[in-house]
């Protein structure tokens, strides 16, 4: 029952036409550059921010570049001594940084037949396109870089990052190719694998200090998905935004319901309790595996619903930064 991927109602689709919510529209997800604002990715979060907890590490921001070495001065910081210089000259000496003048960003966008699934207001595929589109102009925003791996249970697309409107423009249209290929055709099949491939070509891409966000259901997270998060996170952020629908989490007492996973449907009643009780166990022994791995490596673990708007939610999870302009 968790491999299913969405109600057969909300599949159906028209030639010529998109139902809300089911696909998504480039203008829309170019209008979400609008809702890029009032949340951030910076060391310092406010109190109720999830990046400010003790099960989620705070991001280090952008790197630091090695610029010169200078005689010691009344106030530095004693960290940035460099002592082999010191011993060799006898002279306290600091080494000087300064800031990299941008920042990667890779967004890996989940768009496969597992997040076909939507039960109220939107699909997670189309949750998935929102908060990449959210991201993607949030970056931008601040003069960082943007990339990103779009991927299906077919393929997957590499985004090269770059700071401009057209990379943004880029990834989007590609956002938008996937999602409006998914369906309830019995031709699509669900690869649990394409996570860990998009996972092990990410860490030959992001060498480091780069902020790798990764947008999905967890489908097909298991040991090999740690270690590869365990590479990537060696050299730089890891962030995780969950996206799951609320049907996926309680199942309510609606009598018989039609699903689908792209390979079959399947009817069921779901006025039995036992099946509800087994939907909600699946369910959270999902979330748990991702919890898991969120404690293990302190990566922040961003849960996002489909039932209501994604940069609201994200304002919520990530707190809301007056007066930042940095991502």
């Amino acid at each position: 029952m968790a491999g299913s991927t969405h109600t057969s109602n909300a599949s159906r689709r028209s030639d010529g036409a998109r139902n809300d919510g089911v696909y998504v529209q480039l203008d829309e997800l170019v209008r979400l550059q609008h809702k890029a604002s009032g949340f951030s990715f910076l060391p310092k979060q406010p109190i109720h921010s999830v990046l400010s907890g003790h099960h989620a590490s705070k991001l280090r921001g952008r790197g630091l570049n090695f610029e010169e070495l200078r005689s010691y001065l009344p106030g530095d910081d004693t960290r940035n001594i460099d002592w082999k210089v010191t011993a060799r000259t006898r002279t306290p000496y600091v080494r000087v940084y300064t800031e990299e003048k941008d920042r990667t960003v890779w967004l890996l966008i989940d768009q496969r037949v597992n997040m076909f699934f939507g039960s109220k207001e939107r699909m997670k595929s189309v949750v998935a396109a929102e908060v990449a589109a959210i991201s993607a102009w949030r970056v931008l925003k601040v003069g960082d870089r943007v990339g990103a791996l779009v991927f299906d249970d077919s393929d997957i697309v590499v985004v090269p990052p770059h700071r401009s409107r057209e990379r943004v423009m880029q990834i989007l249209k590609q956002v938008v190719e996937k999602n409006q290929a998914l369906s309830a055709s019995p031709g699509l099949k669900s690869d649990a694998g394409k996570l860990n491939e998009v996972l092990k070509q990410t860490s030959i891409l992001a060498r480091h200090d780069c902020l790798v966000c990764l947008i999905t259901d967890g489908n097909g997270l298991n040991p090999e998905t740690r270690r590869h998060i365990t590479r990537l996170s060696e050299h730089n952020d890891v962030l995780v935004a969950l996206i799951y629908d609320p049907l996926e989490k309680d199942m309510p007492a609606a009598g018989r319901l039609r699903f689908a996973d792209g390979q079959g449907q399947l009817e069921a009643d779901t006025s039995n309790r036992k099946l509800r009780t087994a939907f909600h166990y699946d369910f959270e022994q999902r979330l748990e595996r991702v919890r898991a791995a969120s404690r293990r490596f302190s990566i922040p673990l961003l849960p996002i619903h489909t039932s209501s708007p994604v940069s609201e939610q994200l304002r919520e999870v990530l707190g809301h930064h007056q007066g930042t302009k940095r991502f």
